[in-house]
């Protein structure tokens, strides 16, 4: 008998994976047999649907063949399966079943997370040069902090702690969900004591057992030679604190204006130089500015307008890290200068004359 998974589900046969997956979990909820009101036919039948068109080959060969498809060794009709009836073939399928009667029944899969505070994100601007050369900055939070009056326990000082009775010092509480394959025993962070295992006698009169409190705290961040526009920093354990837990992290996004003087392309700058027709022609040296400072860069005779003059080590610093140490360490790039040549627009009459003499064409 051809079996019409999608009408089983309630969907579309152009429903998507999302659409399925919510359509089996409100089926399940409404069918489970352990629940009050359960039908255990209905449920397997949604279940039977699920596999089929959660699997995204299975589904293409549903769609195309049917239900007979998966009739004996193929699919749900042979073997003997989980709870009575077959089907279980595909991994992601069961996965999905874990997440799905893990929100049936309040535990997910029994994995236990280690606890830590939220992480802080923020804005910062740096000028051009501290983008280059790498600074210093001072920055001051108002965030939740470890309380100094209990060092985080939430127990007033000197009274000491006792056992949590909840988890008995386990620092986590055991149960047991009743599944469709049976009892499954989880396990889960102990709520009361935050899986310290313990509760303070007198609780703390600065925090009110917390082991936190927002305070006021600065700290110094230091940005790196060479970084570049949009990047961002972390720097550990700046972030909110919580009880028995880790700290944060701090997270900083970076800033850098463009410069009215440079072009930055990775470690190289890029500037530009502008000079006469006759400086051109005869040569000379000319003054330019670096981010260091200003140089004399000398012009040969007969450079023409677009040439390039490198000024070696004059660029942005080569990124630290492992990939750099040893011979670029401390490097930096170099800076190419564009020279423009100045065409006169304006020339007396005796101008006019030894230009024509000289002749110089092309």
């Amino acid at each position: 008998m051809t079996k019409d998974y999608y009408k089983t589900l309630g969907v579309d046969k152009g429903a998507s994976q999302d659409d399925i997956k919510k359509a089996f979990r409100k089926l399940a909820h409404q069918h489970h047999p352990d629940k009050a009101g359960g039908d255990e036919a209905k449920f397997k039948e949604a279940n039977e649907a699920y596999q089929i068109l959660s699997d995204e080959k299975k589904r293409a060969q549903y769609d195309q063949f049917g239900s007979a498809a998966f009739d004996g060794s193929a699919g749900f009709g042979g073997g003997q399966g989980f709870g009575g009836f077959s089907g279980f073939q595909g991994a992601a399928g069961f996965e999905d079943l874990g997440d799905i009667f893990g929100d049936l029944f309040g535990g997910g899969r029994g994995r236990s997370r280690e606890r830590r505070g939220s992480d802080i994100q923020v804005d910062m601007e740096l000028t051009f040069k501290e983008s280059i050369f790498g600074v210093e900055k001072e920055v001051e939070l108002i965030k939740a902090a470890t309380c100094d009056r209990c060092a985080g326990t939430g127990g007033e000082h000197g009274a000491g702690m006792e056992t949590c009775k909840d988890c008995n010092g386990n620092g986590v509480r055991v149960g047991v969900q009743r599944t469709m394959f049976g009892n499954i025993q989880t396990k889960h962070t102990c709520e009361t004591c935050q899986g310290t295992g313990e509760m303070p006698k007198k609780i703390c009169t600065t925090c009110h057992g917390q082991g936190v409190e927002r305070k006021k705290q600065a700290f110094t961040v230091s940005i790196p030679p060479g970084v570049e526009n949009g990047a961002t920093l972390r720097v550990r354990g700046q972030g909110e604190a919580i009880k028995a837990g880790h700290t944060g992290d701090f997270f900083v996004r970076l800033h850098v204006p463009t410069d009215r003087h440079f072009e930055r392309q990775g470690t190289t700058l890029i500037s530009e130089a502008t000079i006469g027709f006759t400086q051109a022609a005869l040569g000379d040296t000319i003054e330019v500015e670096t981010v260091d400072g200003s140089v004399d860069l000398k012009i040969p005779a007969g450079t023409q307008s677009g040439a390039q003059f490198r000024l070696r080590g004059k660029g942005v610093p080569h990124a630290r890290g492992p990939a750099f140490a040893g011979a670029m360490a401390g490097k930096r790039g170099d800076q190419i200068v564009v020279v423009n040549v100045e065409t006169p627009t304006k020339l007396t009459r005796e101008q006019k004359k030894l230009l024509e003499q000289l002749d110089l064409r092309g």
